[in-house]
């Protein structure tokens, strides 16, 4: 696959950062992932604030130009023969002395990867993901709040665990907080219904602040759906009338069936009907 690397075209066999890039020493760095439809990036401007947002707060010297972006996803779908794909824009903090900073980064490192999109499993999207309750925790932010950062083995083990559990092929992790609150997917963000009212974990937990999170909250809105973030253990969950996750990728996912780590399952049922119009309106 050919990349981009500070707006130059390359290969992905010859694309490399230095070995004193602070993202490869320190983790100093941020990502965002979204996807293309007809060639258009998805909530790119939503993407792009949130991204520059961390910068400021990482001291890194980046704001992306939305129009210089665009033109580089367009010639990276060209070069790469896909009308649309998966994207990966990374901004790593660049190369610095070995030890930790005194001041701003200034010399960034923009990065930005593609592949084709994953199948989509339309049975999936019928009835239901599985839904697997993870003992890891989630771990506390890297700041006030988290950021879309490098620093991803929290995630990664979690992977692992899910991995252990043989009736939950193809599942989504979930991971509450370590006081036991229900905080986030693996790759995603939650959401479920009860009584006609879309609940989702609250910030407070240390959840990722999801573009698609977001966009999901204000289609609610927009339709008068009852709305509430809040602080829920997973009974709550076993009592939803409906539950999805979504992520930027597989936009609203439901959820068919969910397990215990002892394997326990409990059955949701696939997409309810505050599911099925949220979906509707998604794009």
């Amino acid at each position: 696959m050919m990349i981009s690397i500070n707006g130059a075209l390359l290969d992905e066999q010859q694309a490399v950062v230095s070995v004193y890039d602070h993202g490869f020493l320190y983790g100093i760095g941020l990502f965002e992932t979204f996807r293309t439809y007809q060639g258009e990036p998805f909530l790119l401007t939503e993407h792009l604030q949130r991204l520059a947002d961390g910068c400021r707060e990482l001291g890194i010297a980046y704001e992306a130009s939305e129009t210089a972006v665009r033109a580089s996803i367009a010639q990276l779908l060209q070069a790469n023969s896909l009308t649309d794909a998966y994207i990966r824009f990374s901004v790593s903090a660049g190369v610095e002395a070995l030890g930790l900073p005194g001041g701003d980064y200034t010399k960034p490192t923009e990065i930005i990867y593609i592949k084709p999109l994953p199948p989509r499993d339309e049975q999936v999207y019928s009835d239901g993901k599985a839904l697997q309750l993870l003992k890891l925790p989630r771990n506390t932010p890297e700041g006030l709040y988290r950021f879309k950062s490098f620093h991803y083995m929290n995630n990664i083990l979690a992977k692992r665990e899910l991995s252990l559990y043989p009736w939950a092929a193809g599942a989504e992790g979930l991971m509450l907080s370590e006081d036991g609150y229900v905080a986030e997917g693996i790759v995603s963000n939650l959401f479920f219904v009860k009584d006609g009212t879309l609940h989702t974990p609250s910030l407070e937990t240390g959840i990722l602040p999801g573009i698609t999170r977001g966009h999901v909250l204000k289609l609610a809105a927009a339709r008068g759906i009852p709305l509430q973030d809040g602080l829920y253990r997973w009974e709550d969950l076993v009592e939803a009338d409906e539950v999805f996750l979504v992520n930027s990728v597989q936009e609203i996912v439901p959820v068919g069936t969910m397990y215990t780590p002892s394997g326990q399952a409990v059955t949701i049922g696939g997409p309810g009907p505050i599911t099925r119009q949220l979906t509707a309106q998604y794009k």
